[in-house]
């Protein structure tokens, strides 16, 4: 609802999450990690060195980017691999079916990639698995 006083647009928003940012030690481990389990394809790298910052967009093939983000002038948090914390805790790839998330999750495993849960069916109608990308990000991956 609107605060009193203000107008109301009469065009419609169309709202989508555009992309999700990831800090990083390493964007070169992420760029492979992404486009070798997700099908990513990494954009032109972004560099900053007045401010001591590095980017570089991972596109997917449905439209969905993550920005990999590497600082040297700030510090970000560093939090225990797959902290379960307050804010963003995961995001969540989807694999298409239930056979390919199965396939997924068993080809991060065989690689050494931890698999926190799943493959499963949850309680409110997900199929998934959960794993941790090299910098300990959760990463959900559905049907």
């Amino acid at each position: 609802m609107p605060p009193a006083g203000s107008t109301v647009a009469t065009e419609t928003l169309t709202m989508r999450i555009e992309h999700i940012a990831l800090w990083t030690t390493d964007i070169d481990r992420c760029e492979r990690f992404y486009a070798a389990y997700f099908g990513a394809k990494a954009g032109t790298r972004y560099v900053n060195t007045a401010k001591g910052f590095e980017s570089c967009f991972l596109s997917f093939p449905e439209g969905a980017r993550i920005e990999i983000m590497k600082t040297t002038k700030l510090s970000p948090l560093i939090v225990e691999p797959g902290a379960q914390r307050m804010g963003l805790t995961h995001f969540a790839m989807s694999a298409g079916s239930e056979q390919l998330v199965n396939e997924l999750t068993q080809r991060l495993r065989d690689d050494g990639f931890p698999i926190l849960d799943g493959p499963r069916h949850t309680g409110d109608g997900y199929y998934e698995s959960v794993t941790l990308d090299p910098d300990g990000n959760r990463i959900e991956i559905t049907v």
